[in-house]
């Protein structure tokens, strides 16, 4: 296992390189997209409408940060279980998407996605969402405010957290066993 230092503009270009159980640290400029906003930014397609973000490139962060504090740039912000995006996730790699972040296993169809377009899934740690917001500098709100926690978010990381889930071979750390992968986890 290697680590990494990383901007979300350079992961697009190192996904060849990341294996699973790689350690990343990440930083830059993400998305939060979870349930509510993805089936909207699908049907904005379907439409032709304007997207929230450009998905070529783009990191997505499946999560719903809590209300924030007075003084502070968010709130708790841990990973959404990722399975629940599993239907709209394969399209949205193939549209340019080069990375998700989350928690938990993913679809076979999302593995495809993941080989066929040379892009990574990055875990979180689950359950420590008040110290993955002390790595997010900015928060702003960029779409479907009434989604409240679910709204489209653009954060601004700096040096994030992750472990590689799933990288671009089809390498899957679930493939290493429930045990092992939550161990590597939490050793992050």
């Amino acid at each position: 296992m290697k680590e990494y230092r990383l901007t979300t503009d350079q992961v697009k270009e190192m996904a060849d390189r990341l294996r699973v159980g790689d350690r990343v640290l990440l930083s830059g400029t993400v998305y939060t997209s979870r349930d509510a906003a993805h089936k909207r930014i699908f049907e904005a397609m379907e439409k032709g409408d304007p997207l929230p973000y450009a998905l070529p490139g783009a990191v997505i962060y499946y999560a719903g940060p809590t209300p924030t504090p007075e003084g502070l740039p968010i709130g708790s912000c841990g990973p959404t279980t990722s399975g629940r995006m599993d239907p709209y996730t394969p399209k949205l790699y193939d549209l340019g998407v080069a990375a998700t972040i989350g928690k938990g296993e993913r679809s076979r169809d999302v593995v495809n996605a993941i080989i066929r377009n040379h892009a990574v899934y990055f875990c979180a740690i689950g359950g420590a969402g008040a110290l993955a917001a002390m790595s997010i500098t900015d928060c702003q709100v960029i779409a479907f405010d009434d989604l409240g926690c679910e709204s489209v978010k653009r954060l601004t990381l700096h040096d994030f957290p992750l472990i590689v889930g799933v990288d671009c071979t089809g390498g899957s750390i679930f493939e290493r066993g429930e045990q092992n992968a939550v161990s590597v986890l939490y050793l992050a």
